[in-house]
């Protein structure tokens, strides 16, 4: 696994901030964020993009792609994995991003406005399109397997994630790369989601804003950053003698076809999908030990989350599952979310920790489950669902088990 995040971009530091409870976020820095409604985010910080790719070659990328490699450079160096020993066509890619080169297109549009068509970049259009990350790993360590983008908001990253495990299951690869980028933290992307007004405008306390399933919660605050995780077929990962975070044991997708922005509020496509994922991977709803929700920090997103747990385990089971929201220290990172938040999942498990939902301080009555309030506690994980739901309706949910 690799990463770059607003938690830092190193695993052990990564997680003993979430363990502990710290948040990413603060007042923006990169621009002036003083015009608009949301004045926080979390930007991405510990990051040196030289130690990872020449300069060359940053100037040809927009920075959602920088993320993306830099964390597939970090996921090969953890996976002790090495291209050069490995059969080409059977690796592969799959790394989306939900909104993709939106700084290049930003920046380019502002180079047509003031100088006109012929000073924009012969490299906008390479900068700016959703697969040019997944491209550009495939590139890097000659993946010649199954390569592709996803783009689904939100959900992005699990739906990748998603299709790589279904490459290896339909054994078109023993290794699949896979995980999300996003780097939306520009004037562009405040703009649009703030006439949204889906960003919270908790301006004066940022590490406060971010609050899943609190009653005062406001919106989600933007994030950005890349995560990629490598999957392996079992019987190639133990012949390399590879380190084995956990196993991918099961996935489900569904839509709402309800609205472009709002979940159903009957949560039953998103129950649908958890359910989806249980069936899949062979458990029932008494085995799952923790959910990672995606628990944005909106008012009905955390409510219809709650419901489609609830709907999908089934309520007396449900209140028993801690359930957390990582959100809630990294902030939202779009497309990448369900990236981070498999990470953690995969911590979760490897180190006996459930990580807490900070800023949890006034209940709800519409949510009412386990939300492990503010401080991590320790307790077993062996079987976790890691949710994502994303504009469009569309929901997806990853099931993890520790491996034995």
């Amino acid at each position: 696994m690799g990463l770059v995040s607003p938690l830092g971009s190193d695993l052990t530091r990564f997680w003993a901030r979430i363990a502990s409870g710290q948040s990413g976020v603060r007042r923006v820095q990169r621009f002036d964020i003083s015009g608009y409604a949301s004045q926080i985010g979390g930007e991405v910080v510990e990051f040196d993009v030289n130690e990872f790719i020449d300069k060359k070659e940053q100037r040809r990328m927009d920075p959602f792609t920088q993320y993306a490699v830099a964390a597939a450079v970090m996921a090969f160096a953890d996976a002790g994995l090495e291209m050069d020993k490995e059969d080409p066509t059977r690796a592969g890619a799959i790394v989306g991003s939900g909104i993709g080169g939106l700084q290049t297109l930003e920046d380019q549009h502002s180079v047509l406005r003031d100088k006109g068509p012929g000073r924009c970049s012969p490299f906008m259009i390479p900068q700016m399109i959703s697969d040019i990350a997944a491209g550009r790993i495939a590139i890097r360590y000659n993946l010649q397997g199954p390569n592709h983008a996803v783009t689904s908001a939100c959900a992005t990253a699990a739906h990748a994630l998603g299709d790589a495990f279904h490459a290896l299951r339909r054994d078109e690869a023993d290794i699949m790369v896979t995980g999300g980028a996003e780097a939306s933290v520009c004037p562009l992307g405040y703009a649009g989601f703030c006439a949204l007004r889906a960003l919270s405008t908790r301006n004066e306390d940022p590490q406060r804003a971010s609050r899943p399933f609190d009653a005062e919660r406001d919106g989600f605050v933007m994030s950005e950053g890349g995560v990629i995780l490598i999957l392996e077929e079992l019987e190639h990962a133990r012949k390399r003698g590879a380190k084995i975070y956990g196993e991918v044991a099961g996935f489900g997708m569904s839509c709402d076809a309800f609205h472009i922005t709002a979940p159903d509020e009957d949560g039953e496509g998103a129950a649908r999908a958890m359910r989806m994922a249980m069936k899949d991977g062979g458990v029932n709803p008494g085995d799952i030990d923790y959910v990672n929700a995606h628990g944005t920090s909106t008012q009905l997103n955390d409510k219809t989350e709650t419901l489609a747990i609830k709907k999908a385990l089934g309520a007396e089971i449900a209140r028993k599952i801690p359930v957390s929201s990582s959100k809630s220290m990294t902030g939202h990172l779009l497309g990448a979310a369900a990236g981070i938040e498999s990470v953690v999942c995969m911590l979760a498990m490897r180190n006996g920790v459930i990580p807490p939902t900070v800023n949890y301080e006034n209940p709800d009555p519409a949510c009412d489950l386990d939300y492990v309030p503010n401080t991590a506690r320790e307790g077993t994980v062996r079987t976790c669902l890691n949710n994502s739901l994303g504009f469009g309706g569309h929901n997806a949910t990853i099931l993890f088990k520790a491996f034995e």
